[in-house]
């Protein structure tokens, strides 16, 4: 590549990186991107897309063991489990590829290799060194630098991956065979999908948590009936538990655990570790600068802006939520405030989160418990699904919608969902909560009929004393 001199450099091609440069190109700023090893990143490659893959699979599964509750009867049933982590790895790949076509419909170039910040030119340009297996370094240019290189899995004394008894995500998103028992360590979003998943395709699945609940930053209420439901489906769920020195067979794994003073023996074929992430902040030039790390995190101001001029951070390099759309949506604002724009601070409780498990979870803004705490005085509305007449059709009665409002004003604080396809549907809380909606609008919205949707009205209308078919 020819162009060595840009208005911006992005240091990563995940959902933020990407992103930026595309939206870059759009304000007319020359821009380029450096990657190490995968467009889309991990969200595309090893997280989001396939698991959701994944977790679709194991849905099927379910429904066609579940046939006689619809009036069907099919004997034999069974799967290639080879085919559906097939499946799985070419939609991912697929969407790669499309990253890589729209930067090059765009006209950005992307670097293949390791980008690392190297100091500053004499007019104040900053400059990026791009390595490659040994190769002598290309030397990159430009007066804004966006550091987007995402994070890996945390990794805990005794429970470091190996391949073979103990996996991390990327172990548990592609096994040559289906484990018939394992052991999920971790029970944020991560641990609670991969426990979805493989209890739907079969296998014997306990979920431990060292907090005293599971899904820790969701609603008291949500983690409540989401553990209700996963023990209905047969998964073994501890909480409060602490974990010994694990110790491999020749078969699997075996954990010795503690939960409320008893003492348990935990014996399964695979283990996945899934207690969070810390930040890629190690070999990207950070030494020397101004640039701020906390809890391998880099520090950032509400414009993604590091302490050192003309470098920024988006995505989960900068912290919590992590999460791709938040990603991209940092991606935006970040790029656009460079190019002039006017632009509005991210407000974390306007961004929405989901759980793909079964039954899925999703949220956006204060938990009625986080909303009290800030001073609020509230008004809560619960509808249950089991009184919604679309998910009594489709055999999906199983979960809450819940509202919080604030008591004084009537804003929307926030909502918690859980049951079949809520991912889909909190959108429409998070438009409310973008546009500073109170109850009354709310209210006065027609959600269409039949719809689970509608359990979003009567969570409403229950916050004020009005549900109707409950």
């Amino acid at each position: 590549m020819s162009q060595t001199d840009f208005d911006v450099i992005v240091i990563g091609g995940g959902p933020g990186g990407y992103v930026a440069a595309l939206r870059a190109a759009q304000l007319k700023l020359s821009v380029a991107v450096v990657e190490a090893q995968h467009l889309g990143g991990i969200c595309l490659n090893w997280g989001c897309i396939p698991t959701k893959a994944l977790l679709r699979a194991s849905e099927i599964n379910h429904l066609l063991h579940d046939l006689p509750a619809y009036g069907f009867k099919a004997d034999g049933v069974s799967f290639d489990f080879k085919k559906i982590v097939a499946r799985s790895r070419a939609v991912s790949k697929q969407l790669s590829a499309g990253v890589a076509h729209l930067l090059k419909k765009a006209k950005v170039p992307v670097f293949d290799g390791h980008g690392k910040l190297d100091g500053t030119l004499a007019n104040g340009r900053r400059k990026v060194l791009v390595s490659k297996d040994g190769a002598a370094p290309t030397t990159l240019t430009a007066q804004h630098v966006i550091l987007a290189t995402g994070a890996r899995a945390r990794v805990l004394p005794g429970l470091e991956p190996d391949g073979q008894f103990i996996w991390s995500y990327k172990e548990a998103l592609v096994p040559e065979t289906m484990p018939k028992s394992l052991v999920v360590i971790g029970s944020g979003a991560i641990g609670t999908e991969f426990a979805s998943f493989y209890r739907n395709m079969g296998a014997d699945v306990t979920l431990v948590e060292v907090a005293e609940r599971i899904l820790p930053v969701e609603d008291v209420e949500i983690s409540q009936l989401a553990r209700k439901a996963f023990e209905k489906q047969g998964i073994r769920v501890l909480t409060s538990a602490k974990i010994g020195t694990l110790q491999k067979t020749a078969t699997g794994v075996s954990i010795p655990v503690t939960v409320n003073g008893k003492a348990d023996t935990l014996v399964a074929e695979r283990v996945i570790s899934a207690v969070g992430i810390v930040g890629n902040v190690e070999k990207i030039g950070l030494e020397g600068t101004k640039i701020q790390v906390d809890r391998t995190h880099v520090v950032t101001d509400a414009l993604c802006r590091t302490g050192e001029p003309g470098v920024y951070a988006i995505g989960d390099l900068a912290g919590a939520p992590w999460l791709a759309h938040k990603a991209s949506h940092e991606a935006v604002m970040c790029v656009e405030a460079i190019a002039g724009r006017k632009v509005h601070p991210i407000d974390p409780t306007k961004i929405p989160g989901c759980t793909y498990c079964r039954p899925q979870i999703a949220s956006v803004g204060y938990t009625e418990a986080k909303a009290l705490e800030a001073g609020y005085k509230v008004r809560v509305g619960r509808f249950p699904l089991i009184a919604n007449g679309k998910a009594l059709a489709m055999g999906e009665p199983d979960g809450l919608i819940k509202t919080v409002f604030d008591a004084q004003t009537g804003e929307l604080l926030g909502a918690h969902m859980i049951g079949a396809e809520v991912t889909e549907m909190i959108q429409g809380y998070v438009i409310a909560r973008t546009g500073e909606l109170t109850e009354a609008e709310l209210a006065e919205t027609i959600f269409p009929h039949p719809t689970i949707s509608e359990s979003m009205h009567e969570a409403v209308l229950a916050a004020y004393d009005g549900a109707l078919h409950f």
